[in-house]
């Protein structure tokens, strides 16, 4: 019991601040997020590593600057999640904007199954909602350590239609199926995987651990990979997703290329809004050699 206390009182808190107005929220969040760049030491010296790494042209005063600013939005985000578990169906469509919605409709008009390429943003988990809201997908799930803390995730995922939840764990042979049966796929690239998995290709400038599980789903599947990003907006406005057109020629016949172009492309669009991905993971933790020493 006393190991489900924290997880309780997490979720207790979480389900109070859903009936907070967005303003309030969004402030809420953003002290909290600042609150945590001073108190998670840890993590903030790994978002300030990687900003350092990925933006050397960037002055010192501007690196820090974005960390602050990510760990700001990282809190909004963290609350927010309060909405997207428990908000109304009607509050989570005002709070979640999807654009590009058609691009999914022409995929599976076409029959072709779909993979929603979807990077390490921090409006991740309110993109994925929006998205279960408009259709029934399959996506990935890890368990969470606390149990109370895990049911509640996989109800916040799941609560609108009939989603399908896979365990990291599981193969790939479910996520195939699913799709050939016409469920869109929410896929989550771009953490850095074991290197018995992975692939070193550029990720700004350096050698990076990459799967290259999305060339070969999406040629087990038959799949057109459909670019998927959810940003977050200024003050409390909220989300927007944006739905991009099937990437054409992909995959190709080169599984390295294939995990190259997918890195361009997050790299670009992290360009976009440097302080919305997800910094305080350590992407950059597995090296192409043992002996390499560690970046962090």
């Amino acid at each position: 019991m006393l190991t489900r206390l924290p997880g309780l009182l997490a979720v207790f808190i979480l389900w109070l601040l859903h009936f907070l107005p967005l303003p309030v929220l969004a402030l809420l969040g953003r002290a909290l997020g600042r609150l945590l760049y001073v108190l998670a030491r840890s993590r903030r010296r790994v978002a300030q590593r990687n900003i350092d790494l990925c933006f050397p042209e960037l002055p010192a005063e501007e690196r820090r600057k974005l960390t602050r600013e990510h760990f700001a939005l990282l809190g909004r985000s963290m609350l927010e999640r309060a909405i997207l578990w428990w908000g109304s169906d009607a509050r989570i469509r005002h709070l979640v904007r999807v654009e590009g919605e058609e691009h999914i409709h022409a995929a599976r008009t076409a029959g072709r199954p779909v993979i929603l390429l979807a990077p390490h943003f921090l409006g991740l988990d309110a993109g994925g909602v929006a998205i279960t809201q408009r259709f029934d997908i399959v996506s990935i799930y890890s368990k969470q350590s606390n149990p109370v803390f895990d049911q509640a995730v996989l109800r916040g995922r799941s609560r609108f239609g009939n989603q399908l939840l896979i365990s990291r764990d599981d193969s790939a042979r479910p996520t195939v199926k699913a799709m050939k049966a016409g469920r869109p796929f929410y896929y989550l690239p771009d953490i850095s995987p074991r290197r018995r998995d992975a692939v070193f290709v550029p990720f700004f400038g350096i050698a990076t651990a990459t799967i290259t599980g999305l060339p070969r789903l999406a040629k087990a599947a038959g799949a057109v990979v459909l670019p998927c990003v959810t940003r977050m907006l200024p003050g409390s406005a909220g989300y927007v997703v944006q739905i991009g057109p099937a990437w054409p020629d992909f995959p190709g016949a080169d599984p390295v290329a294939d995990a190259t172009r997918m890195n361009a492309w997050i790299e670009a669009e992290i360009r976009k809004m440097p302080s919305q991905y997800y910094w305080v993971h350590r992407r950059f933790k597995t090296r192409p050699q043992r002996s390499d020493p560690s970046l962090y």
